[in-house]
């Protein structure tokens, strides 16, 4: 019985793991709708600067940028004791449920509403329910494509740079081969998912895309530098969950694929 538990270990790790990741990616996606102001959610007035010439700027983002960093947690624990193989498994599941979560959408959009259902928040300020319910979740097509293009680019990103320096450094730096391969991945995020959505598909001029990205990186570089610690957290979990000889035999198949 004690053998037989200690074999199915890895595997209730890598469920957990896994639905950790795929729920904070779908979430992600569906908060981005949302655009907020950093400063102000914090008390504070907002930072006016300009980049590129573009009028002034301040952190307003979208709301699924607070959820992305733990994604990208989320992958390097998993490339950690899992591997690239892992990691590519749980990015192909997560971008077809972001298709599948989206085509759901399209059709329950497309579903004639009951008649008393529009009207019963108009006392709140939402006088068509069923316009507001298409306003937050009919997220165009080309932001869809943007979105999924970046985050399939940035996960193989963020695995090839992972593996790339724990070679290097073997065991020690996890904060390194961490934090390293979130930046770089993020950056690819960034620049990806609006280029895509709103130059290629869109009509935003470059230096506009450039400029948003420029915000939207700014925010990710400190979350990912602030959540180096977490790391560290996960990574203590995981071992005592384990225990050291297995959470080493789970590290060295991980590197060895």
């Amino acid at each position: 019985m004690h053998a037989s538990v200690h074999a199915n270990k890895p595997a209730r790790l890598f469920l957990v793991l896994g639905a950790l990741f795929l729920t904070n990616a779908l979430l992600a996606e569906f908060l981005g709708v949302k655009i907020f102001s950093l400063e102000r959610t914090l008390g504070l007035q907002p930072v006016q600067w300009k980049l590129l010439g573009e009028e002034p700027f301040s952190f307003q983002l979208t709301a699924g940028v607070v959820l992305w960093p733990f994604v990208f947690v989320m992958t390097d624990i998993v490339n950690e004791y899992f591997g690239k193989r892992g990691v590519r498994l749980l990015t192909l599941l997560a971008a077809s449920m972001i298709l599948y979560a989206f085509l759901m959408v399209f059709l329950a959009i497309r579903l004639v509403p009951a008649d008393f259902w529009i009207a019963t928040q108009a006392g709140a300020g939402v006088p068509d329910m069923q316009r507001a319910f298409q306003a937050i979740f009919g997220q165009g097509q080309n932001i869809i494509v943007g979105s999924l293009a970046a985050f399939l680019l940035s996960q193989l990103v963020d695995v090839f740079v992972f593996q790339r320096i724990k070679r290097a450094t073997g065991e020690r730096a996890i904060w390194l081969r961490a934090t390293a391969s979130t930046l770089v991945s993020q950056l690819i995020d960034s620049v990806v998912v609006l280029y895509v959505a709103f130059y290629v598909f869109g009509d935003w001029d470059l230096a506009l895309v450039l400029s948003i990205c420029a915000v939207n990186y700014a925010y990710k570089f400190c979350m990912a530098i602030a959540l180096t610690p977490a790391v560290y957290l996960v990574h203590a979990l995981v071992e005592r969950y384990l225990g050291r000889e297995l959470a080493s035999d789970l590290k060295r198949e991980a590197a060895a694929y």
